[in-house]
């Protein structure tokens, strides 16, 4: 049975499926599973991070929290890609507005994630890498999106390492062109991209960063992101389509 410092398998039978749901919240993903997942069951819970198995349509998905920021995300989707057999993980979080062009509840889909993280001097480049995500994944989502009536914005993400930051750097990031702030997707996309995996981030508008400004309360990002979560679970049933990869070594 295989185990990392951070993933025990409680049910190795069941493991996981071939899509991982990954919220930041350790509550939002007991949430999801709970009532959106059929026969939920717990597989993980080392450090209280949730991760659950179950069905939707009959298709097997797991949902796992990530934790706060892109060391946080960088650990578990690592583990989830290398050892556990996940070929999919969607990032399905929250993010502060900072194009006038994102409401509050609305969601924004990560094309590609700028970011201020070093995450990325690991793998030795002679440049600067370009964080995307996988097209297919999100080719699936718009078509969903638009077939379900649902606005989805799509555009770049800025990844930041801080959440409270004297420089206040997302505004010049909106300046060319960052729909919303984050702190994972840059690290699930790296991650991704070298493993040769597949990875995407959504994220549903919780604070606005522009006058005037607008938050949602706790409460309301563990358990109002509903249209979010339904059009991760709907997407993750197609992604059973995609085509088996193995991660690069």
């Amino acid at each position: 049975m295989i185990r990392t410092p951070h993933i025990d398998l409680i049910d190795p039978v069941l493991g996981f499926g071939k899509t991982v749901l990954m919220p930041g919240d350790p509550m939002r993903s007991k949430y999801i599973a709970e009532n959106f997942l059929d026969r939920p069951v717990l597989v993980n819970n080392v450090r209280g991070v949730n991760g659950y198995t179950g069905y939707y349509k009959g298709v097997k998905v797991s949902v796992m929290a990530s934790g706060m920021g892109m060391p946080s995300m960088g650990i578990y989707s690592y583990e989830l890609y290398k050892y556990f057999g996940v070929q999919n993980i969607m990032r399905i979080g929250s993010a502060g507005a900072i194009s006038e062009t994102a409401k509050l509840r609305d969601i924004v889909a990560g094309m590609g994630a700028c970011t201020n993280s070093d995450f990325a001097k690991q793998y030795n480049l002679n440049g600067t890498i370009a964080p995307i995500c996988d097209f297919s994944m999100l080719e699936i989502v718009k078509n969903f999106s638009h077939n379900q009536g649902v606005t989805l914005h799509i555009g770049n993400l800025y990844s930041s390492d801080t959440f409270y930051d004297d420089s206040f750097p997302s505004a010049n990031w909106k300046k060319i062109g960052c729909l919303a702030v984050e702190m994972e997707a840059a690290a699930l996309y790296c991650t991704a991209m070298r493993l040769g995996m597949r990875a995407l981030s959504v994220c549903t508008i919780s604070d606005i960063l522009y006058p005037p400004y607008d938050a949602l309360s706790a409460d309301e990002r563990e358990k109002t992101f509903t249209q979010m979560m339904i059009l991760s679970l709907e997407s993750a049933v197609a992604f059973e389509a995609l085509p088996h990869i193995e991660p690069r070594e």
